[in-house]
């Protein structure tokens, strides 16, 4: 049996997003090349988390088993 795929737990996604959709994008100003940049970001961030939902689709349609991962410091398995 393969072992579980390790995926970034989607909660980072989300922390992400909040801090650039309520924080970031507030710093700076509208019309700016740095507001567009966010605005990048933020769309390049959710563009991440629906290919990483399509991907645990993928893998559940598979039957391929997936391990989330809060951080990297958690207990190495190899």
């Amino acid at each position: 049996m393969m072992e579980p795929i390790p995926l970034p737990s989607r909660i980072h996604y989300e922390l992400l997003l909040q801090l650039l959709e309520k924080n970031t994008i507030l710093a700076v100003d509208y019309h700016t090349t740095k507001y567009q940049k966010v605005q990048e970001l933020i769309v390049t961030v959710r563009k991440a988390l629906a290919l990483q939902k399509q991907l645990e689709e993928n893998c559940k349609q598979a039957n391929l088993s997936i391990e989330y991962h809060w951080s990297l410091n958690e207990a190495e398995k190899y």
